[in-house]
């Protein structure tokens, strides 16, 4: 077990359970308020069945019965004559319109001018926010206002109607100022590069004084941060909530913590003191230590940061919400090269994953390529003569294979569990080519592939990185296709059937179909990811096949 994983699992131990409870209230606050709240949310058509990206935003449908304050969507409501699903009035708002670059900071500039705000909830892809008034007669000057005349947030008009929600779920006591609470919990969303106690410190630092960070890689990425203040967490929150670390990418949302203070045993990626510069790993008792079988430390060891050698640096984006008051955070930030939590993680960088644990009979180049395309772009897969059940996967870069350890690593396909780590190879190359138990060629090449979902900037930006979950969002469907049909799919291919359905309302002109299908378990949902992503779909009296497209949804449940 590698230094970072024994690290990571200690803090997990400490920190862990807490992390995970806060992200399942977090996930199930955010789909009531996208179920709840009244608005014409406009689902992004199917792409063609020739297409190889992910629509945008297709799963934030919600009821089409909202009645917008803002003069946009007057006609409608004249149109439609019936005050049936009018809103009664409440503290809550929903904004609606938002840019990409708002953050929480920019609501509470425009909006508290109607009255006091208490609490703010960002949500980020789907460009809305709800904002919690202390009075309901301070949203009712919001809604009023916005309904006589534009009100610009950040530069971009919003629209703004009641919530159904009196009041915004949060936890216990996050939105009192005197709670003592200075930790925040950062949740990574869409997590394209790695995320380091470097990077969130370059981040959230000028803000207010960091204490501390701990991050936790199960269940997707999050991060604690403990601030010098309460008032220093308050402003960071405001400033950071709903930003992104890298232009379209790591997008942060941000909640109040329940601990009040973060206990950190080691300064490294994974977690760091900063108030403990020196702070080293303490040696468990005395006496004669166990002999090192490759030595001291690896030799690609960088004194400066760890395995490897400095990632290029990359650029933050140039607007103004990361230049908060006299303070300005660095236009670029260095973070350290990606680490596995496997033994293999003394490698430099590498685009190349090593993946083991696979079933002998059941996997193949083609499957693995379903499962990890998700994560980056796949160039060519090689299952190794030498060494049974273990592939090399070739990915586009070294990004790629991070995120695919990140949420691929000890998952169970087929009732076996995946290792996935670095290679120390830097390319797959073609030798050794055999026949595997299925029939299937021990090696293909994909680099030309359309189902490759990273080959373009716009195809990049529509992939929402997520881990493995019991949910499947599946597009690219055409209409004709029923529940029966999916089901029976499943049947004919030997892999579990899904428990429930639901399928998203299409646009007149839209060619295909998208919706969710929940699974027993997340097992059973990678299983069937495995195998059915990028079926070819033909359909009576039609020209060309649809590619049902398969993803890992973003929703805990149905």
């Amino acid at each position: 077990m590698s230094t970072a994983e024994g690290a990571g699992q200690r803090e997990e131990g400490e920190y862990g359970r807490a992390a995970k409870r806060l992200k399942t209230e977090e996930r199930e606050r955010e789909t009531e308020a996208e179920e709840r709240e009244e608005g014409e949310e406009e689902l992004e058509e199917g792409e063609d069945s020739d297409s190889g990206s992910l629509p945008g935003n297709v799963e934030s449908a919600v009821d089409n019965r909202t009645r917008w304050s803002a003069s946009q969507y007057g006609a409608a409501r004249k149109d439609n004559g019936e005050d049936s699903h009018r809103i009664s009035p409440s503290p809550v708002v929903h904004v609606r319109g938002l840019c990409e670059a708002v953050v929480e900071a920019d609501l509470i500039d425009a909006l508290e001018k109607f009255g006091a705000i208490c609490y703010v909830m960002m949500m980020p892809f789907k460009r809305q926010a709800l904002v919690e008034f202390s009075a309901v007669e301070s949203a009712d000057r919001c809604v009023s206002c916005g309904a006589k005349e534009p009100v610009y947030i950040a530069g971009q008009q919003a629209y703004f109607n009641y919530s159904t929600s009196k009041r915004i779920t949060r936890p216990t006591n996050a939105d009192n100022p005197n709670s003592g609470n200075k930790v925040l919990l950062l949740s990574i969303q869409n997590p394209l590069y790695p995320i380091t106690t470097d990077v969130l410190y370059t981040v959230c630092n000028p803000i207010g004084s960091v204490l501390r960070i701990v991050i936790f890689k199960r269940n997707g990425i999050q991060a604690m941060v403990e601030f010098e203040s309460v008032q220093c967490a308050q402003k960071a929150k405001a400033a950071l909530n709903g930003a992104d670390i890298y232009a379209g990418c790591c997008t942060l949302k941000i909640e109040y913590a329940r601990p009040t203070r973060l206990n950190v045993i080691k300064n490294d990626n994974e977690s760091w003191d900063y108030t403990k510069p020196y702070l080293v790993r303490r040696d468990r008792g005395k006496g004669r230590q166990r002999q090192a079988i490759l030595g001291e430390h690896p030799s690609s060891y960088s004194s400066d940061n760890g395995y490897g050698q400095p990632c290029p640096l990359l650029p933050l984006p140039g607007n103004s919400r990361y230049k908060l008051s006299s303070v300005d955070v660095p236009d670029m930030v260095s973070y350290p090269a990606p680490q596995s939590s496997s033994s293999y993680s003394s490698h430099a960088p590498s685009s190349v994953a090593m993946v083991s644990g696979l079933h002998s009979s059941k996997m193949n180049c083609t499957r693995i390529f379903n499962l990890f395309c998700l994560y980056g772009n796949i160039e060519k897969v090689k299952f190794m003569k030498s060494v049974p059940g273990t592939a090399l996967v070739e990915m586009g870069d070294e990004y790629a294979v991070d995120r695919a350890i990140t949420h691929l690593n000890s998952i169970k396909v087929f009732g076996k569990r995946l290792n996935v780590c670095v290679s120390k190879q830097h390319a797959v190359i073609p030798s050794q080519v055999f026949e595997l138990e299925d029939g299937s060629s021990s090696y293909k090449d994909f680099a030309m592939t359309r189902n490759n979902r990273f080959s373009s900037a716009g195809q990049a930006s529509k992939n929402i990185i997520q881990p493995p979950s019991a949910v499947l969002h599946y597009y690219n469907v055409p209409p004709c296709i029923s529940q029966d049909q999916l089901l029976r799919l499943c049947t004919e291919h030997d892999v579990p059937g899904f428990v429930k359905f639901k399928m998203f309302d299409a646009k007149p002109s839209s060619k295909t179909i998208s919706g969710l299908l929940e699974f027993d378990s997340k097992t059973d949902a990678v299983e069937v990811l495995t195998v059915l992503n990028h079926y070819q779909i033909r359909i009576p009296n039609g020209s060309n096949p649809y590619t049902l497209k398969l993803c890992f949804s973003t929703s805990s449940h149905l």
